[in-house]
């Protein structure tokens, strides 16, 4: 019997399971910021990384400053490797905030779509958040309206553990307080998200989308495969 959805934030219920990369990048194209994609993809690596071990996340930080600067920081990374023109480099502050407008308005439009599926959702089951993230979640979930609906987050920066590591699942799990097949996890990342799900013991739905890479997958693993979030209505209501 279920009694519990353990979602994952980023990628699953704001970019509707496209990896951030690709909303990015979007956002690189719309403000036309003439750079190749692979120098782009090497700057969001940079960016991701930096992030990862620096504390430029604050808590009290939404998503929008969490955007802006994790685009500033991979401007300066094209800056410093001298990959954009000079006629580019002097618009860098212009093209920072055009970026950064661009994925709030995308992240703020599906969080939305994601807000209507959770609501009903939460009538009949707990849900908990379980995310790699910078310490800023609750933050970020209360801009877009969503933080109402989650009894407990489990973030990674706060409990000191990251995906794929399965432990951060079970403390998800604990979190719930109900036992790990009672549990539905629900994320976009096959490796991060499935995998460590069902080596505790968790139902799981992989939300499938535009990955970073193409990679062969054993899709038999997942209990479900969803291409559209309101499919868990379906399954589940």
């Amino acid at each position: 019997m279920v009694k519990t959805f353990l979602f994952d934030y980023g990628g699953t219920l704001d970019t509707a399971a496209r990896h951030w990369s690709y909303v990015l990048w979007e956002g690189y194209r719309a403000a036309g910021v003439a750079v190749s994609e692979a120098d782009f993809r090497d700057a969001y690596v940079h960016g991701e990384r930096t992030l990862a071990r620096e504390p430029h996340i604050q808590p009290e930080d939404d998503f929008r400053t969490l955007l802006f600067k994790k685009v500033t920081i991979e401007f300066d990374y094209l800056l410093k490797n001298k990959l954009l023109s000079p006629a580019d480099a002097a618009r860098v502050p212009e093209f920072v905030e055009a970026v950064t407008d661009h994925c709030d308005r995308y992240a703020a439009r599906e969080t939305q779509r994601s807000r209507q599926v959770l609501e009903r959702l939460a009538q009949r089951y707990k849900l908990v958040m379980v995310s790699n993230f910078y310490g800023n979640l609750p933050t970020v979930l209360q801009r877009y309206g969503l933080s109402h609906l989650f009894g407990r987050i489990v973030e990674s920066a706060v409990v000191g553990v990251r995906k794929p590591d399965a432990a951060i699942w079970q403390l998800g799990v604990e979190a719930a307080g109900c036992r790990a097949d009672e549990c539905v996890v629900v994320g976009d990342s096959y490796g991060k998200d499935i995998v460590p799900a069902k080596e505790i013991g968790c139902q799981t739905v992989w939300f499938k989308g535009e990955e970073w890479e193409t990679k062969e997958r054993d899709e038999t693993l997942p209990d479900h495969i969803i291409t559209r979030l309101d499919t868990l209505e379906t399954l589940f209501l």
